[in-house]
């Protein structure tokens, strides 16, 4: 199963991706995990099938990586993925040194299908496509008498050399440059870390209508809502002292929606909003206000360009490319530990996902997590299944009681499920079980 190929070759990692391999900690692993739950138990001869079939559509993403001398590299292999039973932590370390691997597992728990990517393969949107694709072939093996007559069409027919192309390359331009801002020193949480570096997991569902409903009582969107909603449950654990810091969320954008790709690999950019207790009144009227208008002044072309090639600037940087890969790995990881600083969390909104209509009625819902050192917000949606999905290095679950809670007393109703139990519960019940753990400890 592992032989080796008589012709290899390789790729560059994209602007993006240079930096994953040299961040990577026991802490926060940079793997996230997209999860497709169908309304029957997986076969997994069948998952098996689908996967190595779809994985034929990526080249990208049958690759293992290696070291150079001034940069790690792709290079590709014949390894096929292995399908297997959830055995691991949600976003446990892919990635291993000098381990010829592939960057990417698959594997299944009941009725649920995950995939978790190391970010240097691919970002959301990449790696959802690979997903798509795995379900699609799934449900057609598995479900093969509903689609004697018609089988239904997947949204995805870019080429391989459009999936597997660099569009941070792409739309490099040196005379664009990002305008130099002052670091602010952002809010952290501060509290007792899980144990061996686990990452807490827990996603809230609610009906997509119902928040878009009390987003609307607020003339703004599901996603400004949220984000206000996020920034609030994470005041109400500022203390007296740290109050004087803003809470700052850092939130990818998919440069795809403005810059025309159809690449699986990375492609995304990133907007930061700022909320300062101490200069304003702190009520969700004007959170959302403040959100709403950090969204309407960084989410355009020019100003996601200049963020764009700041990142992309750092492969074209004369003294950073003559450095070795172990200097470079010093570097980033020092500029990494500076930037955590003035962020408070992020919020990675995927967004709705779409698969075929024919599909409804075999197809659940869809999840998103992300590894993290600190706190995360993780959105994504199905139909009206809208799932929250918190990832968290912390034992406090202070913050995702406070979203949930928040969103129920907006009457909203928010089912919850943790990586620690597989049965849905009410809002309240997880919450009042969360207090008595706490308690106990």
């Amino acid at each position: 199963m592992m032989k080796r190929e008589k012709h290899t070759s390789w790729s560059r990692l994209d602007n993006a991706a240079k930096i994953f391999p040299s961040t990577v900690e026991k802490s926060d692993t940079r793997v996230f995990r997209f999860s497709c739950e169908l309304n029957d138990e997986i076969d997994p001869e069948l998952l098996q099938k689908a996967a190595e079939r779809a994985v034929e559509s990526y080249p990208n993403f049958n690759m293992v990586m290696k070291k150079g001398f001034f940069w790690y590299y792709l290079e590709n292999c014949d390894l096929k993925p292995v399908v297997t039973e959830e055995n691991t932590p949600v976003c446990a370390a892919i990635y291993e040194e000098d381990v010829r691997s592939l960057l990417y597992r698959i594997t299944y728990h009941r009725s649920r299908i995950n995939l978790e990517v190391f970010h240097v393969l691919a970002d959301g949107t990449g790696a959802l496509m690979l997903l798509k694709t795995i379900v699609y072939r799934y449900i057609i093996y598995r479900y093969a008498e509903l689609f004697e007559d018609e089988l239904p069409v997947l949204d995805n027919d870019a080429s391989f050399s459009q999936k597997n192309a660099d569009s941070f390359s792409k739309y490099y331009d040196k005379s664009i440059k990002k305008p130099k801002a002052k670091m602010v020193k952002a809010f952290r949480l501060r509290s007792e870390r899980l144990e061996n570096n686990r990452l807490s997991a827990i996603e809230g569902f609610a009906s997509v209508q119902s928040v878009i409903a009390a987003a609307h009582k607020y003339n703004t969107t599901l996603t400004v809502f949220l984000t206000a909603v996020y920034i609030k449950a994470l005041s109400m654990e500022m203390s007296v002292q740290s109050v004087k810091k803003p809470v700052v969320i850092n939130i990818p954008v998919n440069l795809r929606q403005y810059f025309p790709s159809e690449t699986a690999k990375n492609f995304f950019g990133m907007i930061s909003v700022k909320y300062s207790f101490t200069k304003r009144d702190g009520t969700l009227e004007d959170i959302i206000s403040c959100v709403n208008e950090m969204f309407k002044e960084q989410l355009t072309k020019d100003k996601l360009a200049m963020r764009m090639n700041s990142l992309a600037a750092l492969e074209h940087n004369p003294f950073v490319r003559i450095a070795p890969l172990p200097l470079k790995n010093k570097v980033l990881r020092i500029a990494r530990h500076i930037s955590v600083r003035s962020e408070t969390s992020v919020i990675s909104n995927v967004g709705r996902i779409k698969m075929p209509k024919q599909f409804d009625g075999l197809i659940k819902s869809f999840s998103v997590f992300v590894s993290t050192g600190n706190i995360q917000l993780n959105i994504c949606s199905y139909n009206d299944v809208l799932q929250m999905g918190i990832t968290s290095s912390y034992a406090s679950t202070d913050v995702q009681r406070n979203f949930f809670r928040a969103l129920t007393s907006q009457g909203i109703d928010v089912t919850i499920r943790s990586n620690d139990s597989y049965a849905e519960r009410p809002v309240q019940e997880v919450s009042e079980e969360c207090s008595s753990a706490e308690n106990a400890e």
